[in-house]
């Protein structure tokens, strides 16, 4: 049994003042006994594509990760940063998931698979993530002290074939950092968050960006934690917030002995190149 902390926030392009919300947020989970705590995608910086340039940071250096190792350290906790703009060595910007250790060391990280491009019927209208970030390429599944963390960034939620792989790499738990829109959250994020426990019989931990952030970009919330069952045991569904919730690998091997669909299942699935 771990206990979990997830942090629902509601971001905007300075990092400063994302990391003194993120502080006061961690301290409080440290002091009800979190080891691991989860944050939203774009959790430091939630801007323009000119905000994620400008404060974009090479994996493992920078400002913004020194600081938060050394809040990791301080507090003796796990802190997985749901999103940041890190700058690759070819000058290319990932959104990018960075998994701290209790000693402030990077354990993994992960760049967001699928981009998200699409229509949607807010005052936003048209997102084009693609425009300010590179899609990453690889499958990321990383070994913790709390079970096996597959790694997922929001849209990602939508590719079922994704979470098949994390489930064949090992995944016991899976994180799904998020800054869905308000409409889109309304329609269809508990749903699938609860078809993606279902389907991999494992944990799903999806710490998610509330409310407004500028004149046209608004999200759902609803940070949420399903158990491999399917059932929604701890949601904020507004404001920003912390859950707290004990995770318990055993009923993921109940779950998987008693409905063993990775036996079951007939297809295996193969990473597309592009």
């Amino acid at each position: 049994m771990a206990k979990i902390g997830v942090v629902q926030m509601n971001s905007g392009a300075d990092p400063e003042q994302n990391l003194k919300h993120l502080e006061r947020k961690l301290k409080g989970l440290q002091l009800q006994g979190a080891k691991l705590v989860v944050t939203p995608e774009n959790c430091l910086v939630f801007g323009t594509r000119e905000d994620y340039h400008r404060h974009a940071e090479p994996l493992g250096q920078g400002p913004i990760q020194e600081t938060v190792a050394a809040l990791a350290k301080r507090l003796g906790l796990w802190v997985l940063i749901g999103s940041m703009p890190v700058r690759q060595s070819d000058g290319a910007i990932t959104t990018t998931a960075i998994l701290f250790d209790d000693q402030g060391e990077i354990r993994g990280h992960y760049d967001k698979l699928h981009m998200f491009d699409v229509e949607v019927a807010d005052s936003h209208h048209s997102y084009r993530e693609s425009a300010t970030f590179r899609p990453g390429q690889d499958v990321k599944v990383i070994a913790t002290p709390f079970g096996n963390i597959g790694m997922s960034i929001c849209y990602d939620i939508r590719f079922p074939q994704l979470y098949s792989a994390l489930r064949e790499q090992g995944a016991d738990i899976i994180v799904v950092p998020a800054a869905f829109t308000k409409v889109t959250g309304r329609a269809h994020w508990e749903l699938l968050l609860r078809a993606r426990a279902i389907e991999t019989q494992c944990w799903v931990v999806a710490p998610a960006q509330w409310g407004e952030h500028n004149e046209s970009r608004e999200t759902w919330g609803h940070s949420m934690v399903v158990d491999p069952w399917g059932q929604v045991v701890a949601c904020q569904p507004e404001g920003t917030g912390v859950l707290l919730t004990e995770i318990d690998l055993s009923l993921n091997q109940t779950v998987r002995t008693n409905m063993p669909l990775a036996e079951h299942a007939r297809f295996s699935v193969q990473p597309r190149d592009n």
